[in-house]
């Protein structure tokens, strides 16, 4: 198993625009006495893993008081939300930048990372997901780029599944970034084989299921949970890919420090990890994964290797500078909210 660090997926349509798109509900809390309401600011995909680890967590000493308030969007949406106002006792997003704007709008603690999994709650990979049976045999970077074939993934200026898909393309194809124009001309190809971005990865794969694309860019978690649910769908781990880190965080505007924070230590127990892994995601506690479970690529390559989220933020996703400005701008994709 990876150190700190896992196929296809899906309900029916119908069931994921009503019951996994845009923002949650509450939860109840079991136990007797005077109620705590936390409020969970979440990324969409990791929806229903969380709705059952509230369950668990609710169960326990720590819990049983807790009622908690869910809202789940676009990772990059959320973290400029709870930004501009949005209440939030516990953010759990796609990528690191987006918590490191919460940071410097001094709504979370610098030393958020500090801990023995660097404030990573789940990771992931990128994968490539087809139709059943892969008809179009769609293995690999290079498949994606052949001639009319249609590719799903989102804007990578609102998700931040997107940018993981993008940073995983970019590092497959330029050697981890040691053959740079490769790697973005490949981009370039890439993104004009790309039909629709939607502004999540769940809708991405709403619309994917919906019938549109040949392949779909996706978490391998997504992939798996598809797969969980009968849905046509298939899928391929490329030999060279990315680890897909993702962070969690107590925000210092909290009402209830003390119940976010054990809320925020329960993620890390056998029993939450066991439900994210259930869920698809590769666990960062040892011993969680089963033997096998989740088989690490022979080329696997982390975010770190590709220079890191500040850099590679900068670099690619400047809304006004970055390397993905000009493709978005000839497709005629916004890459700044209006």
């Amino acid at each position: 198993m990876l150190a700190r660090r896992p196929a296809v997926l899906v309900l029916s349509a119908a069931l994921l625009a009503t019951g996994l798109a845009g923002c949650g509900g509450s939860s109840e809390a079991s136990g007797g006495g005077p109620k705590v309401t936390l409020s969970l600011v979440a990324y969409s995909t990791p929806q229903t893993a969380y709705e059952k680890i509230i369950k668990a967590f609710q169960k326990t000493a720590a819990g049983k008081n807790v009622v908690f308030t869910q809202s789940y969007g676009a990772s990059g949406d959320q973290s400029r939300a709870v930004a501009a106002g949005l209440n939030a006792d516990v953010v759990a997003f796609s990528l690191e930048p987006d918590v490191t704007r919460l940071v410097k709008a001094d709504l979370v603690a610098a030393d958020w990372n500090a801990g023995a999994n660097k404030g990573i709650v789940t990771d992931s990979v990128v994968v490539i997901a087809t139709r059943k049976g892969n008809p179009k045999h769609l293995s690999d970077w290079t498949d994606l780029t052949r001639k009319g074939i249609e590719v799903i993934t989102p804007n990578p200026f609102t998700s931040g599944g997107a940018r993981w898909n993008v940073m995983a393309a970019y590092g497959a194809t330029s050697s981890v970034g040691a053959q740079r124009a490769t790697g973005l001309a490949y981009l370039n190809t890439l993104f004009h084989q790309v039909p629709v971005q939607d502004d999540s990865a769940r809708k991405s794969l709403q619309t994917f299921i919906g019938g549109k694309g040949d392949a779909m860019l996706a978490y391998e978690n997504e992939a798996v949970f598809a797969q969980q649910k009968h849905q046509p769908l298939d899928y391929t781990v490329p030999d060279k890919t990315i680890l897909i880190e993702n962070p969690v965080a107590v925000t210092k505007t909290s009402k209830h420090p003390a119940e976010a924070k054990a809320f925020l230590e329960f993620l890390f127990t056998t029993t939450a990890q066991r439900i994210f892994a259930d869920n698809g995601y590769r666990p960062v506690v040892q011993g969680v994964a089963k033997s096998g479970e989740f088989p690490a690529p022979s080329g696997l390559f982390t975010i770190a290797d590709l220079g890191g989220w500040k850099d590679v933020s900068t670099t690619f996703f400047d809304p006004k500078t970055g390397l993905l400005v000009a493709v978005e701008n000839d497709l005629g994709v916004p890459t700044e909210k209006k």
